[in-house]
């Protein structure tokens, strides 16, 4: 990875680190461990409110209580305060948040010129390929460089998409980029998991190429891009029990997915109502009930993957919100069907993190439409890593100097 001696973030976080050490060595009169959980501290929660209120009485309303809770050890809350102290000279004018894409994304030849061009990029995606390449069968490199259509089957596209975003991830990592929060649509949620810590490459690349082959079994069935809300989509599927909203991704932007001819009904509805819909391109219907009948496999198969705490704020399109709890099997099984409320936890992002940057990480650009509807005025720089099939060397090259350029001057260049 990057060199810690190298990235902006590492002095405050040490300064961060060396005050709250020092502040729970006071209350228990004892040696304390970064990386001890503060609540195994023998803390109370009054001596808990009372560590909260020494923090904002030295650095002001730097955090929540609850924060003390969501980020345990000293080294993790430490990170976190670094990541919401907005003052100025503290080196955070680039507080960058990475977005991964789910599928859709993906198309043939994607991220072939970063892969001939970046060392580091092509380095991440063989490693994810080799990891993939027992439960695929086949390269996901020979797939994602190839223009023949083996991307149609998702089988391939979803252990290809999340191999290109964790490679493109690791890339930005070194060249120093790192992040202050993740979040992921869908089949994103992988490897946004593996760069929070909460699942290891080889136990993602499992559970991706399992969720793949799975889905690929199911019956077909369609997705429905809306313009409705929330509240309308479920009005409207009420009566259709093999449809579902699919996802939430910005207000009054709503998908539902099911069966194909159920769904033919509910286009009938919408344009009767004068309501605009799109077919999306999906062979199948994912987060739908139509995904039910591979649950129970998929479980058994995930039972033997080994998941934990996400060690960076994750912000869960399943849950709709910042989450600490462990990635275990459950969770993965939960999200075959349940819908990606990606607008709840992009928002909610947005307004704990305050990123100055965030970064689509995928083969194109799909989630930073929705962002901006999210964000509103409050929009911080959007960017993506990749804008389409020609991205490569150059293109990350202009990334990196943007948010080089973005830094205070006394950092910029160390």
């Amino acid at each position: 990875m990057h060199d810690d001696s190298a990235d902006p973030v590492r002095p405050m976080e040490q300064l961060y680190l060396a005050w709250l050490t020092e502040r729970l060595q006071h209350y228990l009169d004892r040696p304390v461990s970064e990386d001890e959980p503060v609540p195994g501290h023998d803390l109370d929660s009054v001596a808990v409110l009372n560590l909260y209120g020494d923090i904002e009485e030295a650095f002001g309303p730097l955090i929540d209580p609850t924060d003390i809770g969501t980020h345990p050890t000293p080294r993790e809350l430490a990170r976190h305060m670094v990541s919401r102290d907005l003052r100025p000279g503290i080196g955070h004018a680039v507080r960058p948040a990475f977005a991964f894409t789910g599928l859709g994304a993906e198309h043939p030849g994607m991220t072939s010129a970063l892969y001939i061009e970046s060392a580091p990029y092509r380095t991440a995606l063989d490693e994810a390929a080799d990891a993939l390449r027992p439960f695929t069968g086949t390269s996901v490199v020979d797939v994602i460089l190839s223009s023949a259509p083996q991307l149609r089957h998702t089988a391939l596209a979803q252990p290809a998409l999340f191999a290109v975003g964790y490679a493109l991830a690791r890339a930005l990592e070194c060249s120093g980029v790192t992040p202050v929060a993740v979040i992921g649509q869908g089949i994103g949620e992988f490897a946004a998991a593996v760069l929070c810590g909460a699942l290891s490459l080889p136990a993602a690349a499992r559970l991706v190429a399992l969720r793949g082959a799975f889905c690929q079994g199911t019956d077909p069935g369609g997705m429905l891009a809306t313009g409705l809300s929330v509240a309308e989509a479920e009005r409207l599927t009420a009566k259709e029990p093999l449809v579902g909203v699919a996802a939430l991704n910005a207000p009054r932007s709503t998908v539902l997915s099911g069966d194909s001819g159920a769904l033919e009904r509910v286009m009938l509805r919408l344009a009767a109502q004068g309501d605009r819909c799109v077919r999306l391109p999906a062979a199948h219907a994912f987060h739908s009930p139509l995904m039910r009948p591979v649950t129970a496999r998929f479980t058994a198969a995930a039972r033997r993957v080994p998941g934990g705490a996400p060690h960076l704020p994750f912000y869960s399109t399943l849950r709709g919100r910042l989450t600490g709890e462990p990635l275990y099997a459950s969770y993965w099984t939960e999200q075959l069907t349940a819908p990606v409320r990606f607008a709840e936890a992009a928002g909610a992002l947005l307004d704990q993190q305050t990123p100055s940057h965030v970064v689509e990480i995928g083969p194109r650009p799909v989630l930073l439409p929705y962002l901006r509807r999210i964000a509103g005025r409050k929009e911080p720089v959007l960017r993506a890593v990749c804008t389409g099939p020609r991205s490569g060397q150059e293109h990350l090259a202009r990334l990196l100097a943007d948010l080089r350029a973005a830094a205070p001057p006394a950092l910029a260049g160390s």
